[in-house]
């Protein structure tokens, strides 16, 4: 088929924040193709597997809507049948912050990504900012194993409060909900105060733990301030910065980042 190809992998449930990604894909590229497939193997044993939200009708529909030109959406027995024992682990970007609260949860995401980029081979495929150590972790598989695609990130969209658009964000009550926007308030405070000339990495992350600690329904994971690319930790913030938190509020896990 001439012409670039863009895909944009999803895990369903989607909302404006994918369509976005499918708009700029469709922008940019002659054919769009979207996988909707909840990957088992990137969810640790006592995460929301089972409860995952799955609004496939309301999927397809967005999707048509939008003009994407092919869909695969296949059972798991499909993408891991019988006998399968084949596993793609990118060792050091996947250890800190999501690969430590998350044991495993890389080696499913870079397994199924490498296994859309051969299904697909598309020349463009599309991610979210909000995911940021997943774009790490995926931009170095593209490049030590020779995949032969441009990883293409948009910035996070969010809610008019400033919450990231998540699939998850279904699971919040009422009041959980009007929480839920400390994690971006935390993290904006953070950048404002590094706009003003803090380069001091712990001095930033503790702006973003007191913003937090003053809302009771949070409970912190991580607040961290590592190099966009490698996802080390930093004492100094000299080239930039990804900020980032992971928090619990109620039975929901929220992430959210600003890059520095």
């Amino acid at each position: 088929m001439p012409g670039v190809f863009g895909l944009v992998p999803t895990m369903g449930a989607l909302h404006a924040g994918h369509a976005s990604l499918v708009r700029r894909a469709r922008l940019e590229c002659d054919y769009v193709g979207v996988s909707i497939f909840v990957n088992p193997s990137q969810f640790s044993p006592g995460e929301d597997l089972a409860k995952y939200p799955r609004t496939m009708k309301n999927d397809l529909a967005l999707l048509e809507s939008l003009g994407v030109e092919v869909i695969l959406a296949p059972p798991p027995e499909i993408v891991y049948p019988p006998g399968y024992q084949t596993w793609v682990s990118v060792d050091e970007v996947s250890k800190p912050l999501e690969g430590t609260v998350r044991p495993g949860h890389f080696r499913g995401v870079a397994t199924v990504v490498a296994k859309l980029l051969n299904i697909f081979t598309p020349h463009r495929t599309y991610f979210g900012q909000k995911d940021a150590q997943q774009v790490a972790v995926i931009r170095r598989m593209v490049a030590d194993l020779n995949f032969n695609v441009d990883i293409v990130v948009s910035p996070t969209v969010r809610e008019a409060d400033g919450l990231a658009m998540s699939s998850r964000n279904a699971y919040l009550d009422k009041d959980e909900r009007r929480a839920a926007p400390v994690l971006y308030r935390a993290l904006s405070a953070a950048k404002e105060t590094f706009e003003s000339g803090e380069r001091s990495a712990a001095s930033l992350r503790t702006v973003v733990i007191e913003t937090l600690s003053a809302e009771p329904l949070v409970k912190m994971q991580y607040v961290s301030a590592v190099d966009p690319d490698t996802i080390e930790e930093l004492r100094e913030i000299r080239n930039g910065a990804l900020l980032s938190a992971a928090v619990i509020i109620g039975k929901t896990r929220l992430i959210d980042n600003v890059l520095l």
